[in-house]
């Protein structure tokens, strides 16, 4: 097996199945995780043994690269909202990611503050909060 196969076969083990493009919780739920782990943990840094995503990478780029993360942050916050959560809610997932935009236009220190701060990552704690409480994947039918 090659390298090229072998990293291919890594990172299919890694990544969530694919999403479906329904509107409902699960399918949310799936589009919601596939884009944090490719904004947040896509990219495995071996010196760090830790994971990056693109909102590291393209914070590389000035402007552009942050702008381009925090709009994807926006649509995470946006799946939310159809999925119902309270608008306090929403609101803290849009401060994650405002917040992570701000701080990440700083150039040196915004870099170094992507890899930590994971504001995705948040955001998709406050999803499967809500998803867990409020839909819950299985349920028990008795009779």
């Amino acid at each position: 097996m090659t390298a090229t196969a072998s990293a291919a076969s890594r990172l299919r083990r890694q990544v969530p199945d694919l999403p479906g493009l329904g509107r409902d919780p699960a399918s949310v739920r799936a589009r919601i995780e596939a884009a944090e782990f490719v904004l947040e943990r896509a990219v495995r840094v071996p010196l760090l043994g830790r994971t990056i995503g693109i909102d590291a990478l393209a914070g590389l780029v000035p402007v552009v690269g942050d702008l381009v993360t925090a709009a994807m942050g926006a649509w995470l916050v946006w799946e939310a909202r159809n999925l119902g959560l309270p608008r306090w809610r929403l609101w803290q997932m849009s401060a994650n990611v405002a917040f992570d935009a701000a701080v990440g236009a700083i150039p040196v220190v915004g870099d170094a503050f992507d890899v930590l701060f994971r504001s995705n990552s948040r955001n998709l704690r406050i999803v499967r909060r809500h998803l867990d409480r409020h839909h819950p994947a299985g349920g028990v039918i008795e009779g």
